[in-house]
Parts: C-alpha cells; sequence; structure tokens
C-alpha cells in the first residue's frame, strides 16, 4: 500500500529556477527527504546531485534520510556562491 502525503516544498536560487516555482505543495509516495529530491529532480530535471543540496525539514537542517510525514515543510537549499 502506498503511504501518500501531502507535503509542502520550498525552493531557492538555482533549484527554484529549474522548478519554474518558488514553493509548492504536493503530494508524495516519498518516505524520506532524498527520495522526495530524486523525485522532484525527475520532475523538473535538477542540475544538482543530492550530495550538494542541504535540507531543511520544518525549521531546521535535516539529514537527508530524515522521514517525511504528513504536512512537513521541506525547503531544499543549494550550495550559495558569494562574491
Amino acid at each position: 500500500m502506498k503511504n501518500h502525503k501531502k507535503v509542502h516544498v520550498k525552493y531557492f536560487a538555482l533549484l527554484r529556477e529549474q522548478a519554474g516555482l518558488s514553493k509548492e505543495t504536493l503530494t508524495t509516495d516519498a518516505t524520506t527527504l532524498k527520495e522526495l529530491y530524486q523525485e522532484l529532480s525527475m520532475k523538473y530535471h535538477f542540475s544538482l546531485d543530492i550530495s550538494l543540496v542541504r535540507a531543511s525539514l520544518n525549521a531546521k537542517y535535516q539529514n537527508i534520510e530524515t522521514f517525511l510525514t504528513e504536512g512537513d515543510e521541506i525547503v531544499f537549499i543549494p550550495p550559495v556562491a558569494g562574491g
């Protein structure tokens, strides 16, 4: 049985450009942050490997293997170039 859950995702910088939006609410069967990023990467053709992206779950940085639950707020943050 699938484990559908609704989550809220925000995108910044390069990921926002590649997704074509800054945030969305979606239903997913992903169980971890990593699986969700992989799902979104296939959908939006993200050019960044997951190893380069930080993830925030409910306003706290989390390990990419952290499990998702209904209503989670996720932010995927690409590396920031300074200058």
